[in-house]
C-alpha cells in the first residue's frame, strides 16, 4: 500500500515539472514577439517624423517662407537686466521766476516741444514794477546830468566857468551813469526782457522763457497763483538722448564696464532695439539691495522712448567669439523641443536643435545644425502647422 502511494506521488511530480518546462519555453517567445512589434512601430514613427514637408512655389510664397544660410557670427556674452527710462539729467532744466509774481498767462502746455527763448508764462510782480520805476528815474537823472556836463564842458572850454564847476558837473554825470547801469542790471537780473528798457512807463509784468530747447515734461503753472523763486513752474528736458538706469547685482558687477555696448527693449515696441553704451557704473553699492546703479545712454531720435518706461537692457560683456546664431523667430517648440525647419532638396525638414544661450532676438546653436544649411527664418508657423497636421494624421492611421 505504501509503495502504491509513493509511486502515485512520483508520477504527479513528474507531470507538474513537464508543465512548468513547457511554460518557460513559450513565455520568452511571446515577450520577444511583442518587443519586436513595438520596436518596428517606434521605427515607423521616427521615419514618419523625418518626412519632408513639401510645398509648391505658390504655397511657399503665400506662407511668406524665407530662408537664410546659417553661418558663424561674432557674439559676446550678455547680461540682461531690468531697467527704467529716465531723462538725461545733463539736458534737463527746471524753470522758476527769479522773483515772486502772479501768473497772468501760461501758454506752454505739458508735452510741448519748445525752443530756447520761447515764452512759457507771463507774470506780474510788484518788485518788477518798482525796479522798472527806479530804472526810468535813473534814466531821467542821467539825461539831465549828461546835458549839464555837456554845457559845463563847453563853457569851461570858453573859460566862462571855473574848473571846479566843470569837475562837479563831470562827477554828477559819472554818478548818474553808474546809477543807470545799476538800475538796468537789476532789471535784467530780475528777468525783465531787453526791449522793456526802451519803454517810457513802468511795467510790472515780465516773461518766463525757456533757457534751452526741449520738451515740457512738467508744468506747475496755474493762472492766478503766486509763483515763487523756489518752486519751479516748468521742467524742460531734451529727450533726444535718454538714460537707461539699471541696478546691477554684486555678482554681475565684473561683467559690466564703462563703454560696453548695450541694447534696450521696451514692451511698447517689442520689435524695436535701442542701441547705446554704458556711460556710468556707480562707485557706491546700495547696502540694502546689494546692487550698483549703472547707466546706459541711448539716442532717442524718433521719440519712442518715454521717461519712466520699464525696459530690458542687454549689456555685452567679455571678449567676442564665433558661434552659429539664428534669429529667435526661426526657432519654435514642438512637443517642448526647440525645432527649426531646414530646406532639404524639394522640401523642409523639422530639425531638433540644442540651444547654447539666448541673446536679444537671437539664439546661439549648440548642436543640430551645420554652417551653410538653409534655415527658415520667416514663415515658421506655417511649416509648424503642416508638421503637426501630418503627425495627427499618422496618429489616426495607427
Amino acid at each position: 500500500m505504501l509503495n502504491s502511494i509513493n509511486r502515485f506521488a512520483l508520477l504527479a511530480f513528474s507531470a507538474l515539472a513537464l508543465a512548468l518546462a513547457g511554460c518557460s519555453e513559450t513565455a520568452p517567445t511571446a515577450v520577444a514577439e511583442k518587443t519586436v512589434a513595438k520596436d518596428e512601430k517606434h521605427e515607423g514613427d521616427e521615419h514618419g517624423n523625418e518626412a519632408l514637408i513639401k510645398l509648391s512655389p505658390d504655397e511657399i510664397q503665400r506662407a511668406g517662407i524665407r530662408t537664410e544660410a546659417l553661418e558663424e557670427k561674432e557674439v559676446r556674452d550678455e547680461l540682461t537686466v531690468t531697467a527704467t527710462v529716465q531723462p538725461n539729467q545733463d539736458a534737463i532744466v527746471r524753470i522758476a521766476p527769479r522773483i515772486s509774481g502772479r501768473i497772468m498767462q501760461a501758454p506752454a502746455r505739458l508735452g510741448d516741444i519748445v525752443k530756447a527763448g520761447q515764452l512759457l508764462a507771463t507774470l506780474d510782480s510788484l518788485e518788477m514794477g518798482e525796479a522798472h520805476s527806479a530804472y526810468l528815474q535813473a534814466m531821467s537823472e542821467f539825461r539831465l546830468a549828461a546835458a549839464a556836463f555837456e554845457r559845463a564842458e563847453r563853457l569851461h572850454a570858453e573859460q566862462v566857468i571855473p574848473s571846479k564847476d566843470y569837475q562837479r558837473a563831470r562827477a554828477e554825470h559819472e554818478k548818474a551813469r553808474a546809477q543807470l547801469a545799476s538800475a538796468e542790471n537789476r532789471l535784467r537780473l530780475l528777468g525783465a526782457p531787453a526791449n522793456s528798457l526802451s519803454g517810457k512807463s513802468a511795467v510790472s509784468t515780465f516773461p518766463l522763457t525757456a533757457p534751452r530747447s526741449g520738451t515740457v515734461i512738467e508744468k506747475q503753472a496755474r493762472l492766478g497763483e503766486l509763483a515763487k523763486p523756489d518752486e519751479p513752474l516748468f521742467t524742460v528736458a531734451d529727450l533726444s538722448t535718454l538714460w537707461i538706469e539699471a541696478d546691477i547685482a554684486e555678482k554681475d558687477l565684473v561683467r559690466v564696464r564703462k563703454g560696453a555696448q548695450a541694447n534696450t527693449t521696451v514692451a511698447a515696441y517689442p520689435d524695436e532695439i535701442f542701441p547705446g553704451k554704458v556711460t556710468y557704473v556707480g562707485a557706491v553699492m546700495d547696502k540694502e539691495t546689494r546692487t550698483i546703479r549703472a547707466r546706459i545712454e541711448v539716442p532717442n531720435a524718433k521719440g519712442l522712448l518715454k521717461p519712466d518706461m520699464f525696459a530690458t537692457a542687454t549689456i555685452s560683456s567679455g571678449s567676442p567669439r564665433k558661434a552659429l546664431m539664428l534669429p529667435g523667430s526661426a526657432v519654435t517648440l514642438i512637443q517642448g523641443i526647440p525645432v527649426v525647419f531646414v530646406e532639404e532638396g524639394e522640401g523642409f525638414e523639422a530639425r531638433p536643435i540644442e540651444i547654447a544661450e539666448r541673446l536679444t532676438n537671437r539664439v546661439v546653436v549648440k548642436s543640430g545644425l551645420k554652417s551653410g544649411e538653409l534655415v527658415v527664418v520667416e514663415g515658421v508657423y506655417a511649416l509648424k502647422a503642416r508638421q503637426l497636421k501630418s503627425q495627427i494624421g499618422e496618429g489616426h492611421a495607427h
